[in-house]
């Protein structure tokens, strides 16, 4: 069995720059730009910004739920405080703080081309 390990995570963009400064003011990501890149670093992982021009043939992103990658998740702390503070810098939740089974508290957002994000708090204080 091979050892995997997460390297990446690739979005598509007509905007990098909106992009990039969204995941910044909104959860804390560092904005890497090399010649030609704009890459950002959240949570441990990577998260590549490639652009999209018309005609580049790039389909428009999906409606969540879909079949498929369907969101990814971030584990914070005081999940409550977090997206309260979320709110009030403008983010659109597509589902609200709510404890899903015992022992996790989530909830989702809807980031930039549609990019859906869950937020989840791990802790017995939900069970």
């Amino acid at each position: 069995m091979p050892t995997c390990t997460w390297d990446h995570i690739h979005l598509r963009t007509p905007d990098p720059e909106a992009t990039a400064a969204w995941f910044e003011r909104m959860l804390g990501a560092e904005v890497l730009r090399t010649p030609g890149r704009i890459d950002l670093k959240l949570g441990g992982a990577n998260i590549f910004l490639a652009p999209v021009a018309p005609g580049d043939g790039v389909n428009a992103p999906p409606v969540t739920p879909y079949q498929g990658l369907d969101h990814f998740g971030l584990r914070v702390t005081d999940i409550d405080a977090v997206a309260a503070e979320l709110k009030a810098k403008g983010a659109e939740f597509s589902k609200e703080p709510h404890i899903p089974r015992p022992g996790i508290k989530i909830c989702f957002l809807r980031g930039p081309q549609g990019v859906s994000i869950e937020l989840l708090e791990r802790d017995s204080k939900y069970s």
